[in-house]
């Protein structure tokens, strides 16, 4: 048990409504949570939403569905993340006018030729931007609606500790360098919405899959740069995956809350394997609500480090 006495925690649970409401969701739902229940603590959820051309309709509407019926409620009304661009573009000016943006025509394609990094672009290696724009003029013909991007200084080494993944050190420009801020379709980047609705929120405990992990340092640089003096702590937990051990899809069975809400699978039921499965609970077997999870959590390092699969046949 995480002792009563610890301070209290704020946690966000931050789906993108982009579907149904999948089980990797309801289980960083269930811990994030779970780790606020736990400690006395409040729990924000952030609806992000900021990336138009994917929302699909009616998506937030059914995952907030799906959260009640699974048992979770939130201690202040949902966030919207369409809701707040007046406070990115503030922050863009801000970084603009300490000089450090400046505007990239640059493709996708022209990235990937002229990136330096061995094994650019290949699936799981992020490309690291070669920095083609960055003493162009902004004034110059632009060969396409350009992006903004950070100027990301050179040796800022970001290190964090996470719950379940461990010691994390990073040199930003040398991992990815400069990167996007905002797209040249004017849609802001998931880094840095992100960071400013986890330190306007004063989130103090980031909950998410561990896909996730190498976005961490690229916000708290932002985060730095932009004057917050948040510190969050990070728990990075692993994905649930389908029972063949690849990565939840549309077409995997039983991998949507709703699809097993319609098969006649109890909330308790998929809470409980969740639970039982990932280890947020360390002994037994059988349906869980949320708040008989809070009451028994077990401390984040000893959650599940690797994949999850979900059941074959739910009971």
């Amino acid at each position: 048990m995480i002792r009563a006495d610890e301070l209290a925690t704020i946690t966000r649970f931050a789906p993108s409504p982009t579907g149904d409401l999948h089980l990797g969701g309801a289980w960083t739902a269930l811990a994030s949570w779970a780790l606020a229940r736990a400690r006395g603590g409040r729990v924000i959820l952030r609806v992000e939403d900021i990336d138009t051309p994917r929302v699909v309709r009616g998506s937030s509407e059914r995952i907030l569905e799906d959260l009640a019926w699974l048992g979770f409620d939130w201690d202040e009304a949902p966030i919207f993340q369409s809701a707040r661009t007046s406070v990115y573009e503030a922050a863009l000016a801000k970084l603009d006018a300490a000089g450090l943006t400046y505007l990239c025509d640059c493709s996708r394609a022209e990235i990937a030729r002229a990136a330096s990094a061995p094994h650019a672009g290949e699936e799981g290696r992020e490309t690291i931007y070669p920095g083609t724009c960055r003493d162009a003029s902004p004034t110059r013909e632009m060969k396409r609606l350009p992006a903004v991007r950070i100027r990301v200084p050179e040796g800022t080494r970001i290190t964090f500790e996470d719950a379940v993944c461990g010691k994390v050190e990073e040199d930003v420009a040398k991992s990815v360098g400069d990167f996007v801020l905002r797209r040249g379709d004017g849609v802001f980047a998931y880094q840095l919405v992100v960071a400013i609705d986890d330190a306007d929120e004063r989130v103090s405990h980031v909950v998410r899959a561990d896909d996730l992990l190498s976005s961490t340092a690229r916000q708290i640089l932002l985060m730095r740069l932009l004057g917050y003096d948040a510190n969050p702590s990070y728990i990075h937990v692993p994905l649930v995956v389908g029972p063949d051990g690849e990565r939840l899809a549309k077409r995997t069975r039983g991998a949507t809350v709703r699809e097993l809400a319609e098969r006649g699978v109890s909330p308790e039921s998929i809470v409980g394997a969740l639970a039982h499965g990932l280890g947020l609970v360390s002994t037994g077997t059988g349906p869980l609500t949320p708040r008989e999870v809070a009451r028994s959590l077990t401390p984040p390092n000893e959650w599940r480090k690797r994949p999850w699969p979900i059941p074959v046949d739910w009971k």
